[in-house]
């Protein structure tokens, strides 16, 4: 009887699992996996901010300009992710009306108790969190393009208008069911345009209306820590398997595939930028090691969740081949101090990615395949389109907002301040304390 009694038990406790998938996969119902998936990805993507983009950034500046580079990406981070909640939200992915914007049906985040995101198994709430460290993120990287200089107010008002004035409505138009992805059918599967399009191109437009640094071009200006930039890369790629793999919006193998394909396309392209230095300045270094993984971040993350992953190796080797000569165009050739290749390796990888994407998915290149009635000439067009638009209205928008922020706070410190450095004129500390 014993014996019985145990050989039930064990039986039922086998079924425990299965019971409990069934429920957790059912239609309409929560699933546990798909929504831990993307809270593990929210993690990875906040640690790309902080500490990431921070040691990234912070190591390629002088030191005296080390602390006020941390204190910006965290400000941005924290004001974005506060106006996330109350309004960016709603307008990113609120419900669709015209397609420009989204309604405010979810103004600090209302209505999202207890309920899932459109048709997939994941909390409403879980998606706000997991697009808030997007949305969080994306106006940090512009604070490379004005390191040195920037007065701290207008950082931070720029950044928090550009939110909700630039991102949020991109964000609306290719992921939020808006008029880009729904009538162009302009493809972005992780930021490509929404992120590093508009990062970049505003980065652009933001450093020649702040203009040069003291001394620049003439006076060299080494990373003051190419250490800490290696190690804040090393973080940034970690954390990317969250950006690209949770973009999936499950815990699937369309993840798997992102982050191989993040993966293979970051090596491939710091291997290659690697190779140009060594011919081009003599020595492979550190810090080309790091930038050129971020180019190839950058490029692959439009295409991740589209293409296999000899083509994410392709797309990383053309990344280092396109974002290396563009820093000596912008700097050298066009004179923009964009001081920490913000365009050139974030917006200009974005771009390329999410062109080429257009040629890598096809199924004979191992990609997912176009849509039907389309070609590969018909969706090089819909991601040209979506690049230009956004390219345009990310340039035009981000001029008024640095110019009316202006009005109220200085764009950049005085003289004297951006001599002493940041640390000590903005915030009163050193980095660095040596006896």
């Amino acid at each position: 009887m014993r014996r019985f009694q145990a050989l039930s038990l064990a039986a039922m406790v086998s079924l425990l699992p299965t019971a409990a998938w069934a429920q957790d996969t059912a239609e309409g119902a929560l699933n546990s996996g798909d929504n831990a998936w993307l809270l593990i990805s929210s993690a990875l993507v906040l640690l790309m901010t902080m500490p990431g983009l921070t040691l990234f950034y912070g190591g390629l500046v002088r030191a005296k300009n080390f602390l006020a580079v941390l204190v910006q990406v965290g400000a941005i981070a924290a004001i974005a992710s506060l106006l996330w909640v109350v309004c960016g939200y709603t307008f990113a992915f609120g419900d669709v009306t015209n397609g420009w914007l989204g309604s405010g049906n979810a103004w600090m985040l209302s209505n999202t108790a207890g309920v899932l995101h459109g048709d997939l198994p994941v909390s409403e709430r879980t998606f706000a969190l997991f697009q808030m460290t997007f949305a969080a993120i994306t106006p940090a990287l512009m604070a490379g393009a004005w390191v040195d200089r920037a007065r701290f107010g207008w950082v931070l008002g720029f950044c928090a208008l550009w939110g909700l004035i630039v991102y949020a409505p991109v964000a609306h138009w290719l992921w939020g069911g808006g008029w880009l992805a729904s009538a162009m059918n302009t493809k972005d599967f992780a930021g490509g345009i929404v992120v590093h399009t508009t990062a970049g191109v505003s980065a652009l437009v933001a450093a020649l209306l702040i203009g040069k640094r003291q001394g620049f071009p003439k006076t060299l200006m080494l990373p003051h820590s190419p250490s800490l930039t290696m190690a804040g890369a090393a973080l940034l790629w970690v954390g990317w398997f969250g950006f690209n793999g949770g973009s999936a919006l499950a815990a699937d193998d369309a993840a798997a595939s992102a982050i191989i394909n993040t993966h293979v396309g970051a090596s491939m392209a710091a291997l290659v930028w690697l190779a140009i230095e060594r011919f081009s300045v003599g020595k492979p270094t550190s810090v080309g090691f790091a930038t050129g993984a971020i180019a190839g971040l950058a490029t692959v993350t439009p295409a991740a969740g589209f293409i296999g992953a000899g083509s994410a190796m392709a797309l990383g080797a053309i990344a280092a081949l396109v974002c290396y000569p563009m820093i000596q165009v912008v700097k050298q050739r066009l004179k923009i101090d964009d001081s920490l290749d913000v365009f050139a390796v974030h917006g200009m990888g974005g771009i390329t990615g999410s062109l080429l994407l257009a040629v890598f998915m096809s199924t004979s290149l191992g990609g997912s395949g176009y849509d039907e009635g389309y070609t590969m000439l018909n969706q090089l067009a819909a991601q040209a389109v979506g690049v230009f638009v956004v390219a345009v209205w990310s340039a035009v928008a981000s001029a008024i907002i640095a110019v009316v922020v202006s009005l109220v706070v200085p764009m950049r410190v005085s003289e004297d301040a951006e001599r002493e450095g940041l640390d000590i004129s903005s915030h009163g500390e050193r980095a660095w304390e040596f006896d």
